[in-house]
């Protein structure tokens, strides 16, 4: 009996699209906001099967630290893969590991690196956040946790409870126990209506009078977690000062500080590390994204005398992801020999003054903020009345369509904040000076759009600008 085959499925991007939206679920994200079928890519630069190009400032959620299929990514994936070496070896020593570990130490602070110990975890950011929050308790014997309003720190289960986000904890309640949240300095929008340092101020005060409170009702506390950036928060930057109080008080009262840098690490905020910023040394650094040059690495490094668990406390299969660990080694390398955190610093600077600029054309740009190429553009109801700060309400529907109008010509962002009203750019940090101009020239057609309550034309994106950074 002859069996007729069957047709081979469409790989338009309308039916690769639909089936899509038939076979996965409704947890998908980026693929309803950003209809684009990606089939190749090289730096910035996104070729979607229908042939527009567009360029890209998500970078995989931040994690393409050299943007897409960097040369020396791909050198180290193929020179691994023709080796013969294995690429599953669980927590085996490896060479590969042994070139990675070192090079992460050497990124490190000094005083931190001297005496850091490395735990692999699952490959992704939220594992190693579960790791982080397990080792403090274990090292302290406490269960306590403080976490910060407007977090975001992951999708399992300790992870979603440090977060702030009441939608995405829907059907948590009672699984796993709650941290005490704190009040995060964001600025724009002030928890204490203040604003400024003196916000900043009071937001360490109430944390060391909650610690010292014998009265407060919490229990006690194994550890504190806090993001240098927020990201999904609305790209907003924790203030030097601030986390310099946090760390003085922290210590004071032998609570371990973990610092989450899955977003913020391996140049993306101007300095290698989000910490050097306000040079303070945490306890712990939750890292993923960037550190495997594209592919699923995470891990968290940690002061040696915390180092009490047993073995097996923590594990996981592919925690030995050897060529995350050497496209990793290769990004790190890279990103310093490079100076490619200073240019996300200049680049960044840049880019953002020129978006601040636009706040005199369009009342609805509330504000503009981030730190080196992690840059946000929150949007407000222009038409609304201001709060006395001069604060006015969030513009989602306006963000939306903003991001719609982006992608209309040929540009790739994302949304995120209080209400999804901030237009975040996560642009790789090999972006060249000609792709952030037009990064700037497509952003603020498609606020022109937006604002103008209606689609504008879309822009030729057929051809893009050289990509410098790829050396």
């Amino acid at each position: 009996m002859t069996l007729s085959a069957e047709p081979a499925p469409s790989a338009a991007p309308e039916a690769l699209l639909g089936r899509q939206a038939a076979r996965e679920s409704a947890a998908r994200t980026y693929a309803r906001s950003l209809p684009v079928v990606p089939v190749r890519a090289r730096g910035m630069t996104v070729e979607g099967a229908d042939g527009r190009r567009y360029l890209d400032c998500l970078s995989g959620a931040g994690t393409l630290a050299l943007g897409h299929n960097h040369p020396v990514v791909l050198r180290a994936i193929r020179e691994l893969l023709d080796s013969g070496a294995p690429l599953q070896v669980l927590d085996l020593a490896t060479p590969v590991k042994d070139a990675f570990t070192t090079e992460l130490l050497a990124s490190l602070p000094p005083e931190f690196a001297r005496d850091a110990r490395i735990q692999f975890c699952g490959p992704a950011g939220t594992d190693a956040v579960e790791a982080a929050l397990k080792l403090v308790r274990t090292a302290t014997g406490r269960s306590g946790l403080l976490a910060f309003t407007g977090a975001y720190h992951g999708m399992t289960a300790g992870a979603l409870a440090a977060g702030g986000d009441n939608a995405v904890r829907a059907g948590l309640a009672g699984t796993v126990q709650q941290p005490v949240r704190l009040p995060f300095p964001y600025d724009y929008r002030c928890p204490f209506g203040v604003g400024g340092p003196e916000a900043a101020r009071l937001s360490a005060h109430w944390t060391a009078s909650l610690l010292d409170d014998p009265k407060a009702g919490i229990e006690p506390v194994a550890g504190m977690i806090v993001e240098a950036v927020q990201g999904e928060g609305g790209v907003i930057p924790a203030p030097d000062d601030w986390l310099r109080a946090l760390r003085r008080l922290t210590r004071e009262r032998s609570v371990p500080l973990i610092v989450d840098e899955v977003q913020t690490g391996v140049g993306r905020t101007g300095a290698f590390w989000a910490v050097q910023h306000s040079g303070i040394i945490p306890d712990v650094m939750v890292l993923s994204k960037a550190i495997g040059g594209s592919l699923p690495l995470a891990a968290i490094v940690y002061r040696g005398e915390l180092d009490v668990w047993a073995p097996g406390a923590h594990a996981g299969t592919f925690r030995g992801n050897q060529l995350a660990m050497a496209a990793g080694t290769a990004t790190l390398r890279h990103v310093r020999e490079h100076g490619l955190a200073a240019r996300a610093a200049l680049l960044g600077e840049w880019l953002a003054g020129r978006l601040r600029g636009l706040m005199s054309e369009f009342a609805a740009i509330g504000e503009v903020r981030g730190r080196g190429l992690m840059l946000g553009v929150e949007l407000v109801d222009a038409h609304a009345e201001p709060d006395p700060r001069g604060t006015r309400p969030a513009a989602p529907a306006l963000a939306s369509a903003v991001r719609a109008e982006a992608l209309r010509r040929g540009l790739i962002v994302e949304l995120g904040g209080r209400h999804g009203s901030v237009v975040r750019l996560l642009p790789p940090l090999t972006m060249t000076d000609e792709q952030a101009d037009a990064v700037f020239e497509r952003l603020a057609e498609a606020i022109r759009a937006a604002t103008a309550g209606g689609p504008g034309p879309a822009a030729d994106t057929g051809v893009l600008p050289r990509q410098g950074g790829d050396r």
